[in-house]
């Protein structure tokens, strides 16, 4: 059963929102903005995991989606010419440049160029650890690149969060979860943030999976058989990130990990909330508008274009490569969003936000069940609700 209210118009998107979540035994919400106001904001499902209720104030982590909200912060402080993105990252945090880092743009950081994908292997980094900014951001400033910067591109799933916030700590004075509370969230009455206030906690509603986490075995036995060696640097790397993230799906529903801030996965919001942040960047919301058109012009250039992975993990598949903006993610095979034109986040499991400034249409989705799988390509429950809001934008 789907809830919420459409414009009229959109009654197709509501139609097919329900075909989307028909099969999913989690909750979801979808919310839309055009023009900046309000046309579809729906929910559906429910909480097997805890019997909670889910409706459309209730608030779920959003894993790398979050990226998309300290992008826009990122972004906000460029427009007011306190972050040039073009010079060295240690020019605004100077303990950054050890171990021949000193070169690093904040542009590459921002892209996944900055050869910081993971965390050394030898640093010792857990899930226990992600909790501790200063261990964290520490391991990162010391550490040498796993691979040369700005020659190649890796998306970094967990260290951009501590890279990226780390960075507008510095040029802001203030964490970048309340640099977006401050900047963002309060003036456009957001439900939204970086970590989660304990007054809310009882709004959240936890995420989960049915899918079995991979080991450590399994991924160096399918490296190995790509004719990567799993003992070298860059895949121990890569092998112990996925590996930890995935213990930390479970670890995130907790409010100690609701009480710190993870830029890079825990955003905590709604859908309407994230909607209505994407359609600010665009347009005039209820008289506040984040960017201006040049500013969101110039962080939709895609910086990533013809580098690849850094070997020896260019040895894997990859069908949908990463299309790297400032922060931002554009659209690819994997989270096609309103197709070209587009800019945004997605994050595991099926969590999606962005906007397409010439159709002036903003986007979110929320969901609980992390069933989205990528090497398959977009999500299933995605594709229903795009499709009719492409005829109905047509």
């Amino acid at each position: 059963m789907v809830a919420g209210e459409v414009a009229p118009g959109f009654e197709p998107v509501r139609e097919a929102f329900e075909k989307a979540q028909s099969t999913d035994e989690g909750g979801a919400q979808l919310a839309v903005y055009r023009h900046g106001r309000p046309v579809v904001d729906l929910w559906a499902g429910r909480d097997p995991i805890g019997g909670l209720p889910f409706t459309g104030d209730s608030l779920t982590i959003l894993m790398s989606v979050s990226k998309g909200l300290v992008a826009t912060c990122a972004n906000l402080l460029r427009e007011r010419g306190m972050l040039d993105v073009d010079r060295p990252v240690a020019e605004y945090w100077p303990e950054f440049a050890a171990a021949g880092k000193d070169r690093i743009t904040v542009a590459h950081l921002l892209s996944h160029r900055s050869g910081l994908s993971e965390f050394d292997p030898d640093a010792g980094i857990t899930v226990a650890d992600f909790l501790d900014w200063d261990r964290c951001v520490t391991s990162l400033a010391e550490m040498a690149p796993l691979w040369e910067p700005g020659a190649y591109c890796r998306y970094h799933p967990m260290t951009h969060g501590y890279l990226a916030g780390e960075l507008i700590r510095r040029v802001a004075g203030t964490t970048v979860g309340r640099f977006f509370a401050t900047e963002i969230a309060e003036p456009l009455g957001l439900d939204l943030g970086i970590g989660l206030d304990e007054a809310k906690e009882h709004r959240y509603v936890p995420q989960f999976t049915r899918s079995a986490a991979p080991t450590a075995a399994r991924i160096a036995a399918e490296f190995t058989a790509a004719g990567v060696d799993p003992t070298i640097r860059l895949p121990r790397a890569v092998i112990n990130s996925i590996v930890t993230l995935n213990q930390s799906m479970v670890s995130l529903n907790t409010r100690p990990a609701h009480a710190v801030e993870l830029p890079a996965v825990n955003g905590i919001g709604n859908a309407r909330s994230l909607a209505r942040m994407y359609a600010a960047t665009i347009g005039d919301v209820d008289g506040v508008r984040l960017l201006r058109p040049d500013t969101v012009e110039r962080a939709m250039v895609q910086l990533n274009s013809g580098l690849g992975a850094p070997p020896p993990l260019n040895l894997l598949p990859d069908n949908s490569p990463l299309r790297a903006a400032l922060g931002w993610e554009l659209p690819r095979d994997m989270t096609p969003m309103l197709s070209d034109g587009s800019f945004g986040h997605a994050g595991a499991g099926g969590r999606i936000g962005f906007a397409h400034p010439e159709l002036g249409v903003a986007v979110g989705y929320v969901c609980t069940n992390l069933a989205w799988d990528t090497t398959a390509g977009a999500d299933p429950r995605w594709l229903p609700w795009t499709a009719a809001l492409h005829d109905v934008l047509s």
